[in-house]
């Protein structure tokens, strides 16, 4: 079997997950290089992954290496520039939420990879993840009827690396971080339904001394198709991790929590099943169980990035969906910080879209 090589960029902790990921769930990939910024850190993130090749430089990676996918797990304000290396090489791209810093970065970062003819997929995990997954199915099968409202959260009491406080590189807080999980998976749920208008309220309330940025965010979005989702993310939740969404529709509601049990709990009016095969058992309440080993769905996306760079398929999600992502949370800045709705299009010029919240004059 051909592999495909894979050079990660990064030596922290979501690159730590990749690698498990590959190494556990895709065997078509190799990994073949890794890259940080320091030479230190991609040795020794190298020795302990038995990895050929650690660099201090992109250039030199690109240069010394034959990997077929450059994959991008790097701090937010390094994304654009690694992405640009990446395509003039002529490497196939998977890159780490969010997209860009801004949407110029985000406009740049998809048109190197159009005019290189490289695959570029917005690496969003929750559009793979096993129960996520199979509440997406359940709805596709009619369990719930037609949809009204979406729900998604996830919380925790803050990140793992001091570059998340600092919004010159992260370009925001929380929403930045986790909020664009919850809005990428309403699109993919929504079929990229059209967004109208975001209103949002966010506040520091746990980390004052420590940034700038919000760690807690309420964000209200109205899609063109009538529905509303609603995305609460916080940096200051005490008591572990906290992953869940809810799908409110005319026949029924079916709720997933990524880190407790292991089913979908659902009511189901009329039932629901593959092919549209209903029977009794799904009427009214009922356990819909998962059997995928990893709950966020990180080699789900990782092995699909790399049958797609194989097969030569268009990925599920790509550069423009992470694209949209981002001029939503660009709306949502704008909307706590003026303290009103915001319509889509939108698309200030910003340096980061923080500053959309902390210059206005609601804050």
């Amino acid at each position: 079997m051909t592999r495909v090589k894979v050079a990660i960029l990064g030596a922290g902790f979501i690159a730590d997950i990749h690698l498990e990921s590959y190494t556990r769930f895709v065997p078509e990939a190799e990994i073949v290089a890794v890259y940080a910024r320091h030479a230190d850190k991609a040795k020794a993130f190298a020795n302990k992954h038995h990895i050929a090749q650690h660099f201090s430089s992109i250039d030199d990676l690109l240069q010394h290496t034959d990997a077929d996918v450059v994959d991008i797990c790097l701090p937010n304000f390094l994304h654009h520039e690694a992405t640009l290396k990446a395509a003039a090489a002529g490497k196939h791209i998977i890159i780490e939420k969010p997209l860009a810093v801004t949407l110029e970065q985000a406009d740049e970062m998809i048109a190197a990879c159009d005019k290189a003819g490289v695959k570029l997929m917005y690496a969003e995990e929750l559009c793979f993840a096993p129960k996520y997954e199979r509440a997406r199915q359940m709805v596709e099968e009619g369990a719930v009827g037609d949809i009204y409202m979406l729900k998604q959260s996830e919380k925790h009491s803050g990140p793992h690396s001091d570059w998340f406080y600092d919004v010159n590189q992260s370009g925001g807080g929380v929403l930045m971080d986790m909020g664009c999980h919850g809005i990428a998976w309403f699109r993919w749920i929504l079929k990229n339904s059209r967004v109208l208008s975001v209103t949002a309220s966010m506040n520091t309330v746990l980390h004052k001394g420590r940034t700038q940025g919000e760690d807690n965010s309420i964000i209200i979005i109205e899609f063109e198709n009538g529905v509303t989702g609603v995305v609460e993310n916080s940096w200051a939740k005490h008591g572990g991790m906290d992953d869940r969404s809810e799908i409110h529709g005319t026949n029924g509601v079916a709720y997933a929590d990524l880190f407790t049990g292991n089913s979908i709990l659902a009511y189901s009016r009329s039932g629901y099943g593959y092919a549209m095969e209903k029977t009794d058992t799904t009427v009214g309440w009922s356990f819909c169980m998962f059997e995928e080993a990893f709950n966020q769905g990180y080699p789900q996306e990782l092995k699909h990035f790399i049958d797609c760079v194989k097969n030569d398929k268009t990925p599920l999600v790509t550069g423009k969906d992470g694209r949209a992502v981002l001029e939503i949370i660009y709306a949502a800045y704008a909307a706590a910080g003026e303290g009103k709705k915001i319509t889509l299009p939108f698309t200030p010029h910003v340096t980061k879209p923080v500053d959309l919240w902390l210059n206005g004059s609601a804050k």
